[in-house]
């Protein structure tokens, strides 16, 4: 079993950025890919990002294109999501969580093993 922890949300006024970290222990924790969601009150969880064992493959979702970066460092086993230009609307709890399922399943909550407690990331207006 992996564990996740996930830290660096916080406040920030639209326009700004923050970088969240999720870091994993536990035996497979650099061999599994690692995907971000989020889940805002009310709402289902959403599919973020994702990044291959290696980081050399990585996907998003269409309404963090271009303003998201996901990216990780096997050796200090942590998985990185840097948020440019952030909007209201990605005000959610974010998540971080391990998958062995291939790249085509990767934007599914279902495809993931073991979750972090998320993290709560605010954006005000």
């Amino acid at each position: 079993q992996v564990q996740l922890v996930e830290s660096g949300g916080g406040l920030v006024q639209a326009g700004g950025s923050l970088r969240l970290s999720c870091v994993t222990s536990g035996s497979t924790g650099t061999t599994s890919a690692v995907g971000w969601f989020r889940q805002a009150p009310g709402k289902e969880r959403r599919f973020v990002a994702a990044i291959s064992e290696s980081g050399g493959f990585r996907i998003y979702a269409d309404s963090v294109k271009g303003r998201f970066t996901i990216s990780r460092d096997n050796i200090k086993n942590t998985v990185y999501l840097q948020m440019n230009n952030l909007k209201p609307e990605d005000t959610a709890v974010y998540y971080c969580a391990t998958t062995y399922s291939s790249s085509p399943s990767w934007s599914r909550g279902s495809a993931y093993h073991d979750w972090g407690q998320g993290t709560q990331v605010t954006v005000s207006s």
